[in-house]
């Protein structure tokens, strides 16, 4: 059974609904189940070290060493990776020593408040420390009719949502058909990669 990880930073909830979206596919397909997990926020800029009250629990080095893929998600913060989930990745420092996830399949996603708001380089730049750790990035092909046809969010990096300035716009169809096709597409080309 290969263990897909779902990692998520979401902060309005839209980032966490696509997670599920893609862990939701990842379970109903054949031989593989989803890990959800997220990351502690941070405050006054330092980590929050509370326990998760609500939701997936906190990942941990161990979830990442684990896992036969992973699904990355973060809300856009000025073209980038919000904080909690940059600070989580700058400390995985130890498992890229070892090698521990290079040669595994990895995807991203995001949320913006706007439609311009950076989707692509958040993305991008979730993308360059799972490269840095020898991961295999699976991209979304333009054999997706909803790539062409999305008006909102969607791009051959990955998922993406418009979810308005209130967090207030659902995920498209378009979109939803887009996460549910990334979550398939990692279970499938980690089950390929396992054998």
């Amino acid at each position: 059974m290969a263990d897909l990880l779902v990692l998520y930073c979401s902060a309005g909830g839209a980032v966490r609904r696509m997670a599920e979206l893609i862990a939701g596919v990842v379970e109903r397909g054949p031989g593989a189940q989803a890990r959800i997990r997220t990351v502690p926020k941070i405050n006054d800029g330092k980590i929050d070290s509370s326990p998760a009250v609500d939701g997936p629990p906190y990942c941990d080095l161990k979830d990442l060493e684990e896992c036969a893929g992973i699904a990355l998600g973060s809300p856009t913060r000025f073209g980038n990776m919000a904080a909690p989930m940059k600070a989580f990745i700058d400390a995985t420092g130890p498992l890229w020593m070892k090698g521990a996830l290079a040669g595994k399949p990895a995807c991203v996603f995001t949320s913006t408040a706007s439609m311009h708001g950076g989707q692509e380089t958040t993305l991008l730049s979730m993308m360059l420390p799972l490269l840095h750790h020898g991961m295999l990035i699976v991209g979304l092909p333009y054999t997706l009719a909803e790539l062409n046809a999305t008006r909102t969010g969607g791009t051959p990096y990955g998922p993406s949502h418009f979810a308005g300035i209130a967090d207030d716009q659902p995920i498209s169809d378009a979109e939803r058909a887009l996460c549910v096709a990334q979550g398939r597409r990692l279970a499938q080309i980690a089950l390929k990669l396992g054998k």
